[in-house]
């Protein structure tokens, strides 16, 4: 059996999925599908079809049923990532089902994995500006009231959307593709016909990189602006709903079990490459994809969780849609 690693393309291909660190054994390459495949496989197709159905309504919603407010400029950002990830990840699963084949050429195996990785930047980034602003606005409402302008929002949301660029180019750089054994395979090919040492060192930046700023940082901010609105609120003692903790909760709970499991397995699948550790590789094998798949469901969860749970958004969204329902069929 062939280890396909990553940093060494003289000694072997890194297979990768389109969106994480994913390291495959062949036998010669000719492998049957396990039953983990067909379960990922229908994970990402759901992930596609509700994704886009998902976020595309909201698209919709907020750019020709809403007036542009700053809490709209955010949910329509935030779609908009949600959207071009879930429909990027066509290419992902037509690369699984045709066992692991890449039909589109060295071009798309780089862009299409640059553009998963620019929009899961740029939704986490979007998640944190929206903890961050509803802090903000929690703590400081008579600032806000005066400063709180969808122009400045929509600044923001271009210096937003410049760092995801920043972040996501590397996944351009090192993308690649590879034939073997009459198959094409997109992979990251950190060596870049350079050393092995320089390719290790490059895997380990990406990985650890991916984690500061994808999830670490992210996730305290969050954390820490939740925390003081939960406070805040808590000592309000005009609020008598709990409603507010439980979104919050959940908005912590989702980030968290989404993300988290995915970079534990990034990492150790960074360890057992490199110390050649066969026992914990046939673990990652099972755990990457079933990560990967969580991760995605995110980007699937985000309109419902960030844009339906406001009560003026839902019932003007369920107005909306109801009115294009009686002119369809009316």
């Amino acid at each position: 059996m062939e280890n396909i690693t990553i940093a060494y393309p003289t000694s072997g291909i890194s297979l990768l999925d389109s969106t994480s660190s994913m390291t495959y054994y062949y036998d010669d390459y000719d492998r049957v599908k396990s039953p983990l495949d067909y379960i990922t496989l229908v994970v990402f197709f759901l992930t596609f079809l509700l994704g886009t159905i998902g976020n595309g309504l909201v698209i919709w919603f907020t750019t020709f049923r809403m007036k542009k407010t700053v809490n709209v400029i955010w949910f329509l950002n935030l779609s908009i990532a949600d959207f071009t990830f879930t429909l990027f990840l066509l290419f992902s699963i037509i690369y699984l089902a045709n066992d692991f084949n890449w039909l589109f050429g060295t071009f798309m195996c780089k862009f299409s994995h640059m553009v998963l990785f620019l929009n899961l930047f740029a939704s986490v980034f979007l998640l944190t500006v929206i903890s961050i602003d509803r802090c903000i606005s929690v703590i400081f409402p008579v600032w806000c009231q005066n400063h709180r302008t969808p122009r400045r929002a929509i600044f923001v949301v271009v210096g937003v959307w410049i760092l995801a660029i920043i972040f996501s180019l590397p996944y351009f750089i090192f993308r690649d593709t590879f034939e073997y054994n009459n198959v094409v395979v997109c992979y990251n090919n950190f060596a870049l016909e350079q050393s092995p040492d320089i390719g290790r060192s490059l895997h380990e930046w990406s990985v650890i990189m991916r984690f500061i700023v994808g999830f670490l940082i992210p996730f305290t901010i969050m954390v820490t602006c939740y925390t003081v609105i939960a406070l805040h609120i808590r000592r309000n003692p005009m609020t008598t709903s709990t409603k507010p903790f439980k979104v919050i909760i959940a908005v912590i709970i989702f980030f968290l079990v989404c993300w988290l499991p995915y970079h534990i397995f990034a990492f150790l699948e960074l360890y057992s490459i490199y110390r050649e550790d066969g026992y914990l590789s046939s673990e990652i094998r099972i755990g990457i994809p079933i990560t990967a798949s969580l991760s995605f469901l995110n980007s699937v969860v985000n309109p419902f969780l960030y844009a339906f749970i406001v009560q003026d958004f839902r019932a003007k969204y369920w107005r909306s849609i109801q009115s294009v329902f009686q002119k369809v069929f009316i």
